[in-house]
């Protein structure tokens, strides 16, 4: 079903894997390559899969640490009659061809959205190119964390509401 993506599996299981997904043609995120981690619950596919983004992505609906996705079809209005190609190929190539400002996970680019249309775009394109490159979903951990020791406070947008202790995934 999944034999146009790229899936790496988890700890030898079926129920939780990693899927190489890219950014929708004619978008901000065209270009972007993201690692998507995807968890089936044993109910699947009566209870809709958990989706998160692993690498950074500049969106009102993903949470900026967790990578977690606001999706009403994801979340709340589920079937079973939806698949695994339907999160690929629908919802979340929707999901960043219109973003929902009005209901964020992300505040600072919701607001940034909405004030600042020409500098959300900019950001989300330095997201793009930071975050969001083929080579970025293949690094190991450490990786990234050194990389991210090469940012300075203000050009990661970090603020002193940040929870100490937890790191960007």
């Amino acid at each position: 079903m999944m034999s146009d993506y790229t899936v790496e599996m988890i700890n030898d299981g079926l129920s939780e894997f990693n899927v190489e997904f890219h950014g929708p043609k004619e978008s901000l995120y065209e270009g972007g390559v993201w690692k998507i981690r995807v968890e089936l619950p044993d109910a699947y596919p009566y209870k809709s899969p958990s989706v998160g983004f692993v690498n950074k992505i500049f969106h009102p609906n993903v949470d900026e640490l967790s990578g977690s996705v606001c999706l009403d079809v994801i979340n709340q209005s589920w079937s079973p009659m939806f698949d695994l190609l339907n999160v690929f190929e629908v919802f979340l190539p929707q999901l960043l061809l219109y973003p929902n400002a009005s209901d964020p996970l992300n505040g600072d680019a919701a607001s940034l959205m909405m004030k600042d249309k020409k500098l959300y775009d900019e950001k989300v394109k330095e997201y793009c190119e930071r975050y969001a490159k083929k080579e970025h979903i293949s690094k190991s951990k450490a990786e990234e964390e050194s990389d991210e020791d090469d940012i300075s406070e203000e050009e990661c947008g970090s603020s002193d509401d940040d929870i100490p202790g937890h790191a960007d995934p």
